[in-house]
């Protein structure tokens, strides 16, 4: 982080609809705010594996009430997130292992598109209800991003590599170190030690913590 400015950590996965909400909160934020913002893509499965957790969609009181939920904060937020509850029956049967691969290896050489690349996949997934385990589907949010199909290439050849899959891996177990249990799970340097915060709806503890 810059001299007097707070590093935070957003440690996402775009199979994550709460994720979206937080991602666009924050960057917002970060031009009001003396944080500097690090997007931190990760693989949610294998945070929920590591700590025992199941998504919350798998009890229907919860499911039921996350379907309300989504739907109050897209509004509040301005994101326009829509979750039906075929969707979780979406997530479960499909892998976004690509797609995070594909994001980890945006942050690997071109970081500038990341937000963009992002936003395109939660866009597809969360609000035009399109499919992200394809190939074609990376390509088709790829080109939404503004990226050239020489270099869309060059990612789709990269998401194989044993580079791109351990920095995957890496940042998923420093967001579980950190204490994550889900996504997305904040983390603010601040004081000289670590804050974790989980979810959308703590943005504003957040702030009071880092002194805005």
């Amino acid at each position: 982080a810059r001299m007097g400015r707070t590093l935070v950590e957003l440690f996402y996965d775009v199979v994550s609809p709460y994720s979206w909400l937080g991602f666009e909160v924050l960057c917002r934020y970060q031009h009001i705010w003396n944080i500097d913002l690090r997007f931190r893509p990760a693989f949610l499965g294998g945070i929920m594996q590591a700590t025992g957790n199941k998504p919350p969609a798998m009890l229907p009181k919860r499911a039921e009430y996350m379907l309300k939920d989504l739907e109050r904060m897209g509004k509040y937020y301005q994101v326009p997130v829509s979750v039906s509850a075929s969707d979780f029956q979406r997530i479960f049967g499909k892998s976004n292992l690509g797609a995070m691969r594909f994001i980890t290896a945006i942050d690997m050489t071109q970081p500038k598109y990341l937000e963009s690349l992002s936003r395109e996949f939660w866009m597809r997934f969360w609000s035009q209800h399109e499919d992200i385990s394809q190939m074609e589907s990376i390509v088709a949010v790829a080109g939404q991003a503004g990226l050239s199909s020489e270099f869309t290439q060059k990612l789709l050849d990269m998401i194989s590599s044993p580079e791109v899959k351990n920095r995957l891996k890496e940042t998923t177990e420093e967001a579980i170190k950190y204490g994550a249990f889900g996504m997305p799970a904040v983390v603010a340097h601040f004081n000289g030690k670590p804050h974790l915060f989980f979810g959308s709806d703590r943005l504003e503890l957040l702030a009071n913590v880092i002194g805005e």
